[in-house]
């Protein structure tokens, strides 16, 4: 059977737009500042990283775990230039009010799944913040995995003025 080369590359160029999320995600996160995933070496990413933007103080970072192996991975800590301290938190109702505090044995990423770092929920805290996070700013966070390679990311400044997060001293946690 004799396949015309103008078909064949119209297959090749239709076939070379498939692909899963994570792959497309991956490709843009070198070529922009909103960083949309950024792969580790034992298949765990996070996608659209971000810090919430603050003079001076406590912060928090945000975005989703994708875990794409056959097994849980879970993340058992966070460091970061920006912050001498870094702890992996959960907001849970205590006596009907909302407290933040340390994620007891961290974040379990789902095997195939995804954790979701979001405000008013699981995050990852910044405190004693020293230096300005402005709109935009590059954050490099690396990440613990148990049992597994590092998740190396850069995370985006971004205003965030919903919920009731402050991530300031005062705030319960």
């Amino acid at each position: 059977m004799y396949v015309r080369p103008a078909l064949l590359l119209a297959a090749v160029v239709a076939l070379s737009g498939c692909g899963t999320a994570t792959e497309s995600t991956t490709a843009t996160a070198t070529q922009g500042p909103t960083a949309a995933a950024v792969p580790a070496a034992q298949g765990l990413t996070i996608t659209d990283p971000w810090v919430k933007t603050v003079k001076k103080g406590m912060t928090a970072a945000f975005g989703t775990l994708v875990n794409n192996t056959g097994a849980d991975l879970t993340v058992t800590a966070g460091a970061s230039p920006l912050s001498p301290t870094i702890e992996l938190h959960e907001v849970v109702d205590s006596g009907g009010k909302m407290v933040m505090r340390p994620k007891e044995g961290g974040f379990v990423v789902p095997a195939g799944g995804k954790h979701e770092l979001r405000p008013g929920g699981d995050h990852i805290m910044l405190m004693g913040v020293t230096e300005e996070v402005k709109p935009g700013a590059r954050i490099p966070f690396t990440l613990t995995v148990k049992g597994g390679a590092p998740l190396e990311f850069t995370a985006i400044g971004k205003d965030f003025a919903g919920g009731k997060e402050d991530y300031q001293p005062g705030m319960e946690h």
